[in-house]
């Protein structure tokens, strides 16, 4: 894979699109980030709804590997009352995005350049085994 050209990189933030971050944890279970939105000039954006992200870590044999869900809910109550149906489903479709990373994985059968990677013509044509 081709590393990106730092010098074609487009690094302009959305002045549209911009919103100030409330971190909530109940320091047990996980993390609430209540996404809030604001205008360019840092006032709130009455015009686009409050967003309401959840973060959870599952367990894996390679270590933590962090969940993030967005929870559906009008205010911050909801959202810790709707945080654990909101997680479970999150860590059920990161589950199965991982089963499909390692389904794609075992299935991708690499084979060299020529065919079978044997020399042309086989292994001699005769099947046996021949010495030099």
């Amino acid at each position: 894979m081709a590393q990106p050209d730092p010098k074609n990189l487009d690094l302009k933030m959305d002045a549209a699109g911009v919103y100030r971050e409330d971190v909530y944890t109940d320091r047990k279970v996980g993390t609430i980030r209540v996404m809030k939105p604001v205008n360019s000039d840092g006032k709130d954006d009455a015009s686009r709804a409050t967003l309401y992200i959840g973060e959870a870590q599952i367990l894996t044999p390679v270590g933590a590997l962090p969940v993030t869900f967005e929870i559906q809910a009008a205010s911050l109550d909801e959202a810790i009352k709707n945080y654990g149906g909101a997680a479970k489903q999150g860590v059920e479709n990161a589950v199965k995005e991982l089963q499909e990373l390692r389904r794609q994985a075992a299935s991708s059968i690499v084979i060299p350049q020529g065919g079978t990677g044997l020399p042309p013509g086989g292994l001699g044509g005769s099947g046996k085994i021949q010495m030099p």
